[in-house]
């Protein structure tokens, strides 16, 4: 579907799609949760997220994290993904394409066709947090760059360095440590803090900047970048494709 397809849909606040998902967190979501939950992006990383920040929690009975009875406790800072439900988004460089899901067991949302894609995507506010989130895009070309400065790729096979970073970069424990990952994450913690989202964007971009061109070990950048391409929503090629070009 595109933004003139037909849709709507009713949610009628049952609780059910808050549980046994995947949903991948962006920086701009890591901070919207600290933000709506009025704690810092280090808390919310603790409380609400695995994979180092990229990940939301569901507890082992299969709640989300955030859900307290059939509520969102951080419903203003909904991560991109819970509020574009009962759309997902595919993205491919820059286009987008929209799929209905299926409804979660036992829904009581209501899908229609009395409006359009463009529509709800409006009332959800979804076009300023892909805008937020698309900042964060050229800095994968930037770290991909440092690589290309710090690696001789005719001396190390380039397939198994991006396979080991992409395995490193996916691997939900038992990772190492990585600077540049935790600073995309807990921007707070990095000197970031701002009172609104945006602020805290523009203050955490040059930071992230400045820590991959001064960072000198290229597998730690390759993982970072890889990790940051998944968290917008792209595959791992994106940060592939950009260190060969």
């Amino acid at each position: 579907m595109d933004r003139q397809s037909a849709f709507s849909y009713r949610c009628n606040q049952c609780g059910r799609c808050c549980h046994n998902q995947a949903i991948t967190l962006s920086p701009v979501d890591v901070i919207a949760i600290a933000r709506g939950g009025g704690i810092s992006t280090g808390d919310a990383i603790a409380r609400y997220t695995l994979r180092r920040g990229s990940l939301l929690r569901f507890l082992p009975d299969g709640r989300c994290a955030a859900l307290d009875g059939v509520g969102c406790s951080i419903h203003r800072g909904r991560p991109l993904a819970c509020r574009l439900y009962p759309l997902g988004l595919e993205r491919d460089g820059g286009r987008e394409r929209f799929v209905a899901l299926e409804a979660a067991a036992g829904s009581t949302g209501v899908y229609g066709v009395d409006g359009t894609v463009g529509e709800f995507l409006a009332g959800q506010e979804i076009d300023s947090h892909l805008a937020l989130s698309e900042r964060y895009r050229p800095l994968i070309r930037t770290m991909s760059e440092r690589i290309a400065g710090l690696i001789d790729f005719a001396a190390i096979e380039p397939r198994e360095f991006w396979r080991r970073a992409v395995a490193e970069a996916l691997r939900e424990t038992s990772f190492d440590r990585n600077r540049i990952i935790e600073a995309i994450f807990d921007a707070d913690s990095y000197g970031c803090a701002r009172k609104s989202i945006a602020a805290t964007v523009a203050a955490h971009l040059p930071a992230l900047n400045d820590l991959a061109r001064h960072e000198t070990d290229a597998t730690v950048i390759a993982v970072a970048a890889v990790l940051l391409a998944v968290s917008l929503g792209y595959s791992p090629s994106e940060a592939i494709s950009a260190a060969n070009t």
